[in-house]
């Protein structure tokens, strides 16, 4: 879609737009396109509290039932409501390995449309088309999928027989892209669009509402060249809209560990990097161990990628492995055996620190001990692995030699051919006031997933700290990593949206300021 077809210079106002084309943007945009989800008249939930409740007002559809009443009594592996209920709703039983029909069953009713717009940098799928070619599997296909398109029957019929239920990040993507073109949402989507700004308009002097401007370059083919090349433009972008929906993700920015010597070339901030140098034969059994840090998935995706190269490696993370804040400690085993694997080799082969202080002093400008080396194959379960729990990094040397430090102050110095910093990573949002650290659970903080979401209503999203009403924020901003949970946040904020809709008309949203006055 070209952008300059929707700017504001007849004074429109968007009713919705929705900034990031992930599964978040994509299933929210569902949701507003008329695709509305009732309790099936042969629909049935196990959960026996929860289905009496459907069944009080089978009449009406999910978009206008209290969803605060449904979530009660609720309990999952999110921590919002919403995300728990929609989950349950749409995969009933699904911890338990069980694969329960879902009682809902989705209605196209146009004259519930809300018009909207989609803005994303690349193709729609986010950032998952930058993960396009991994040769590791990801979560349970049924939990990445979309409402209303079964991917495992979506990659049967385009591909292959799926194997033991799982799916690449380049078929996830691919599917994301497809299920835009199925639901026939691509009249919502302005792909190639960077946002530069989101900033609160007054209202004008006619008596229209204050609403948002959102600004920013949207990437075009230009001027064709004589090989017949085009050369790509960037052309501004400006439009209004009463609502504004925050869905971008949060793989922008790398985290970063803030030590001496992170910035060496051997040091690594994403798993793709990983990746091209295995592609261009930079590691085998015969090098040096890659050192890994972090204790997410992604850093296991990693240990597991080097470790299928019978390349050593070390891996240091802050936690202790029983922390039941270890994502390891979350996941079902039987559904996760790679990331059980994972933790096996985390809990069963642990560096010992068998130097007294002076020695491991002398260390920092020596080879290591064998102490510090992974345990030989002879005697080792996961041969050429050796983590170091409740370890942090202190430094990193050119030598490539990296400085580990345990909560204790004991010190190991371990010889690598790369480091992984896999610790997260923080969104871009510098079209945002302060990057948007107002806006989180703790204002002073940078915005972050796991530390510092987006602070939200949680049974509508809205943005509890927005400069005016009308700003949500769905995903992980608000704290959902996995697609099966994000899902809740389209739910909640497609429901806040249909409660604020004008009687009768089906084409708008009544402005939050007039339902907040």
């Amino acid at each position: 879609m070209d952008l300059q077809d929707k700017e504001t210079t007849s004074g429109e106002i968007i009713p919705v737009v929705i900034v990031g084309n992930g599964p978040s943007g994509i299933c929210l945009s569902y949701l507003l396109s008329g695709y509305t989800p009732y309790l099936s008249p042969e629909g049935w939930h196990p959960n026996a509290l929860l289905q009496s409740k459907l069944a009080e007002r089978p009449h009406l559809s999910l978009l206008e039932q209290d969803l605060e009443y449904l979530c009660e009594g609720l309990e999952g592996r999110s921590s919002n409501p919403v995300a728990v209920l929609f989950d349950s709703l749409l995969l009933p039983d699904s911890d338990f390995g069980l694969d329960h029909t879902s009682p809902l069953e989705w209605r196209y009713e146009p004259q519930r449309a809300v018009p909207h717009l989609v803005l994303g940098k690349g193709p729609p799928g986010g950032a998952w088309h930058a993960m396009e070619g991994s040769m590791l599997t990801l979560s349970l296909a049924n939990w990445m999928e979309l409402p209303g398109l079964k991917l495992k029957d979506w990659m049967r019929d385009k591909r292959r027989n799926v194997r033991n239920d799982r799916a690449t990040p380049a078929e996830i993507a691919s599917y994301y892209q497809h299920y835009v073109s199925q639901m026939s949402l691509e009249e919502n989507f302005a792909c190639g669009t960077t946002v530069t700004s989101v900033s609160r308009e007054p209202g004008e002097q006619d008596g229209s509402p204050p609403c948002w401007r959102v600004s920013g370059l949207q990437r075009r083919e230009g001027e064709i060249l004589g090989d017949g090349c085009s050369v790509a433009e960037e052309v501004p972008f400006s439009l209004l809209a009463h609502n504004v929906v925050l869905a971008t993700g949060t793989h922008d920015v790398p985290a970063r560990l803030g030590v001496e010597g992170e910035s060496l070339p051997f040091v690594c901030h994403s798993f793709w990097e990983l990746e091209a140098a295995i592609s261009r034969g930079e590691l085998d059994r015969s090098s040096d161990p890659v050192l890994v840090v972090g204790a997410g998935l992604t850093a296991a995706d990693a240990v597991l990628a080097a470790h299928h190269l019978n390349t050593s490696v070390y891996h240091a993370f802050r936690r202790p492995v029983t922390d039941p804040g270890l994502i390891f400690n979350q996941l079902p085993k039987l559904l996760y055996p790679e990331y059980h694997k994972v933790h096996q080799m985390m809990t069963q082969q642990q560096h010992q620190s068998t130097l007294s202080p002076p020695e491991q002093a002398q260390n920092l400008h020596s080879t290591p001990s064998s102490s510090s080396h992974p345990p030989p194959s002879s005697s080792s379960s996961y041969p050429g692995y050796l983590s170091f729990p409740c370890h942090r990094v202190a430094a990193f040397h050119p030598d490539r030699k990296c400085v580990l430090e345990s909560d204790s102050g004991e010190q190991a110095v371990v010889q690598v051919s790369k480091a992984l910093v896999l610790i997260g990573a923080h969104p871009n949002l510098s079209f945002l006031q302060d990057n948007g650290r107002p806006l989180g659970v703790s204002p002073d903080e940078p915005i972050s997933c796991r530390r510092n979401p987006i602070d939200v209503d949680p049974f509508t999203n809205r943005v509890l700290a927005a400069d005016g009403p009308g700003m949500y924020a769905m995903g992980p901003l608000v704290g959902e990593n996995f697609v099966r949970f994000l899902k809740g946040g389209a739910l909640a904020i497609a429901g806040d949206l249909s409660k604020r809709r004008r009687w009768g008309s089906g084409e708008d949203v009544v402005p939050a300021e007039v339902l907040d006055s």
